[in-house]
């Protein structure tokens, strides 16, 4: 009999930089460039975010949520037998050696287990997760850290209030099983590369300069009307595989880009705001960590019980998306 994956463990970390919409709009200020707490909250529901501190890197605020994931899960650094990292913003140029190599290293695994970086930006945890299930299912491996990290604040303009109001920096982590009890129900990934223009950064380096931008792009109003229909289809994809109905899920943990998103996500669905996780508020947009980092919320202060049925989904550049069930 093959086995199930299961999440044992989660874990997160923020940087210790609180910045609230009161700091971004003074930033802006000095630039000339009007905004307020109102504005920002009216249209995102974000009222702050952390931002790392100049050194500080992706793999640093993965390996602070990891060590809490491991020590949920109780297990320590070598019983880890994978490590899939999702990430947009690499440690390094050109994403080699990948982030995850060097969480690796940070955390001391000697075992020579594989270890993978995962790009799908803000979908990147869903299609992290998607991957370890298949690999545990399969008997491949057993122990399988999942991490989300981001320090978006890296490539964000703030000259643009559009976008440089959004995103923050974190990391989330989870650790997947082989279990002999169900755990991940069912999962659907998909991507449309004709939308890859509306939300990314076109900078490259050729000859070791800087070609394009190195400044995330966004277009709000086509990702807002986009990520709202394809939440709600492939929510609805997922929970036809797994031969469930919304009504027999616990909690939505969805990406936390933006409370009018997840709102709208809600409605379709037919759950209560009640029924889903948000940290948006106070995280902002922390694009692969944020679904993790809002489970690990939801898991510590104890509104995720054992045995509740918890969807997450995402959507993200590319153009993205994609949803897991899971029986936690």
């Amino acid at each position: 009999m093959n086995p199930y994956s299961k999440i044992i463990g989660t874990g997160s970390y923020l940087p210790k930089n609180r910045v609230t919409n009161q700091d971004i709009a003074k930033r802006l200020a000095e630039k000339g460039i009007e905004t307020s707490d109102e504005w920002i909250v009216s249209r995102s529901g974000i009222s702050a975010r952390h931002y790392a501190d100049p050194g500080t890197q992706s793999s640093d605020l993965a390996v602070e949520a990891a060590k809490n994931a491991l020590k949920m899960a109780g297990l320590v650094a070598n019983d880890i037998d994978l490590i899939i990292l999702a990430t947009s913003t690499p440690d390094y140029l050109g994403g080699f050696p990948s982030t995850a190599t060097v969480v690796q290293r940070k955390l001391g695994i000697t075992n020579d287990c594989a270890a993978v970086d995962v790009q799908a930006v803000c979908s990147g945890f869903i299609y992290a997760i998607s991957i370890a299930d298949s690999f545990i299912k399969s008997g491949a491996h057993k122990n399988v850290l999942v991490i989300g990290a981001e320090v978006f604040s890296r490539i964000l303009n703030f000259e643009d209030r559009g976008t440089c109001v959004l995103f923050g920096d974190g990391a989330g982590a989870a650790i997947l099983s082989s279990s002999e009890q169900p755990g991940i129900l069912a999962s659907k990934l998909h991507a449309d590369g004709r939308y890859n223009e509306i939300l990314y950064v076109s900078g490259n380096v050729g000859g070791g300069v800087l070609e394009g931008s190195a400044f995330l792009y966004m277009d709000g109003q086509a990702v807002y009307k986009l990520a709202v229909r394809l939440l709600d289809e492939v929510a609805h994809e997922v929970l036809e595989k797994a031969g469930l109905n919304s009504s027999q899920v616990d909690w939505v943990v969805p990406h936390q880009a933006n409370i009018r998103i997840m709102r709208g996500t809600a409605k379709k669905l037919g759950l209560p705001m009640e029924k889903m996780i948000v940290t948006v508020d106070q995280h902002g947009n922390t694009s692969a960590a944020s679904i993790p980092l809002a489970l690990d919320v939801g898991m510590r202060d104890g509104r995720i019980k054992p045995g509740q049925t918890v969807m997450m989904e995402g959507v993200g550049g590319g153009f993205t998306w994609g949803a897991v069930l899971a029986r936690m």
